[in-house]
């Protein structure tokens, strides 16, 4: 299962990258190279969202999702263990109280 789930959660990162890539910033057209704010503002209306952006969202949720659930799974099958788990210690005896 820890398999199966690290399978998909690469396959989800391979398309959250292409995804993220291929999509069109937010000043992308020719006046934002000049500085401008071109068709698109910081706090203007904004469109719906369009095929591109919907994946990258599910993709984002699936991710999260998928990092989750294999940490979970991955504590499980290996237990719970501490830093220090393997270190012995050295503690002395305390000092006996003098007459």
């Amino acid at each position: 299962m820890i398999w199966l789930l690290g399978v998909i959660h690469v396959l989800v990162c391979i398309v959250l990258i292409a995804v993220v890539l291929l999509q069109q910033g937010k000043s992308a057209d020719l006046a934002g190279a000049f500085g401008g704010q071109g068709s698109q503002t910081a706090f203007g209306p904004r469109g719906a969202a369009n095929l591109l952006t919907r994946v990258t969202t599910w993709a984002a949720v699936i991710f999260m999702l998928t990092s989750i659930g294999l940490t979970v799974m991955i504590q499980r099958h290996s237990g719970p263990r501490s830093a220090l788990s393997g270190i012995k210690s050295t503690q002395s005896s305390p000092a006996k109280p003098g007459k």
